[in-house]
């Protein structure tokens, strides 16, 4: 399984949230993890709004980017990408930022790793594949 990783993601295993455990265990067990070159900026810019809101140190900060960076095998150029994750925008009326890991997992059949319930559902609504660790209940029991 291929996994592509987005800072949402990425940021649920680093700061141990609810869903680190099923998300680490998912980026662990992927035989490929990729992301848009973007999620180091964006990784990058997350973890500086927590050291300017005093929550991190900067040394933490410093050790959760390299930690993060390391969680993916190869990243996904930008440039090769960007018309359709822009049209993707425009189409589904959301931020282009996240419409490049959507690009990024239709173009390699990946399943994307995202805490983020919007681009979850935007994905689910243009057949991509989303890692989701709640097991969905129904039906009677």
């Amino acid at each position: 399984m291929t996994g592509v990783l987005d800072v949402c993601g990425a940021m649920e295993i680093l700061l141990q949230k609810e869903k680190a455990d099923a998300f680490g265990n998912i980026v662990q067990e992927a035989a490929l993890v990729i992301a848009p070159d973007l999620y180091i900026s964006e990784l990058t810019n997350t973890l500086w709004k927590y050291y300017r809101a005093a929550i991190l140190t900067k040394d933490e900060c410093v050790q959760y980017i390299k930690d993060g960076i390391s969680y993916v095998d190869k990243f996904i150029n930008g440039k090769d990408m960007w018309q359709e994750a822009f049209s993707e925008g425009i189409n589904n009326n959301h931020s282009i930022y996240d419409m490049f890991y959507m690009v990024t997992a239709r173009r390699n059949d990946g399943v994307l790793i995202t805490n983020d319930s919007v681009l979850a559902e935007i994905c689910r609504n243009n057949n991509i594949q989303i890692y989701d660790p709640v097991p969905k209940t129904g039906g009677h029991q």
